[in-house]
């Protein structure tokens, strides 16, 4: 029978894909931070992750790292996760919150733009989970949270089209999947499907982000990234410890309208 590991109180939270200002990544990163969490940013722009890393080590007073790395490529994944290691407490929670879109409708996509999307959003989750889970398993403890969107739920219907919905719902079977095998381990493995966001890459696509799909939800404005990191920080914390094989969809109200 599994036993219940108790959480450190030294402990770090591996966030990918966090280095934006304005995205639930950072958001995220800040509201573990001030609930007295280690936190490593791991990005693409390596300057980027170590300027929001120091920022929030600063502000929060927590021991913060930012580390570059592609999450799609299993050896410089490997060499950050290796630098995170030997630098803070033991990796206890991962966040997969890197990730692209793709507003190309089906017949227009490309090949090399549909594996793009995947080798980030779908390639990355299992590149830097499989990294993580080596220490939370030898451990007995882990808790793993993903990305998904309600896009893959609903099959599109939002900004992004078929490439980035099917790269989300494969996110959801990641999940429950990889729930079902490393439960044993005192592992839980979630998704969040956040809708549509007002993210630092939401307003560089398009215009008027803050009025898209409004009048869609039961909740009569435009999601904030912040709005997004109650469930993170459950699904992150020692409170989730039954909830596993789960996606939460936090969106508003617009799935049900």
């Amino acid at each position: 029978m599994t036993s219940i590991t108790l959480f450190p109180t030294e402990r770090t939270v591996v966030l990918t894909g966090a280095a934006s200002a304005r995205g639930i990544g950072r958001a995220a990163a800040d509201r573990l931070a001030s609930e007295g969490w280690s936190i490593a940013i791991l990005d693409i722009n390596a300057e980027d992750a170590s300027a929001a890393a120091a920022e929030i080590g600063s502000n929060r007073a927590v021991k913060a790292i930012g580390v570059g790395a592609d999450v799609s490529d299993a050896a410089s994944v490997d060499r950050a996760i290796t630098e995170i290691e030997g630098s803070l407490p033991p990796i206890v929670a991962l966040a997969n919150l890197a990730g692209i879109s793709s507003p190309t409708p089906f017949m227009d996509t490309t090949v090399e733009e549909w594996d793009k999307v995947f080798a980030i959003n779908m390639r990355g989750s299992f590149i830097v989970s499989q990294r993580v889970l080596k220490g939370m398993i030898e451990r007995k403890l882990g808790r793993i949270v993903s990305i998904s969107s309600i896009s893959a739920q609903r099959g599109g219907g939002t900004y992004s089209k078929v490439a980035y919905s099917a790269s989300k719902a494969g996110i959801i079977g990641f999940t429950r999947a990889l729930a079902r095998e490393v439960g044993e381990f005192g592992v839980t493995v979630n998704a969040i499907a956040p809708g549509f966001t007002l993210t630092e890459a939401s307003y560089g696509l398009m215009e008027n982000a803050e009025n898209y799909g409004v009048d869609r939800g039961a909740i009569k404005r435009a999601s904030q990234p912040e709005d997004i990191v109650g469930a993170a920080l459950f699904l992150a914390g020692p409170d989730s410890s039954y909830y596993t094989g789960q996606t939460m969809v936090v969106d508003g109200g617009r799935q049900f309208i």
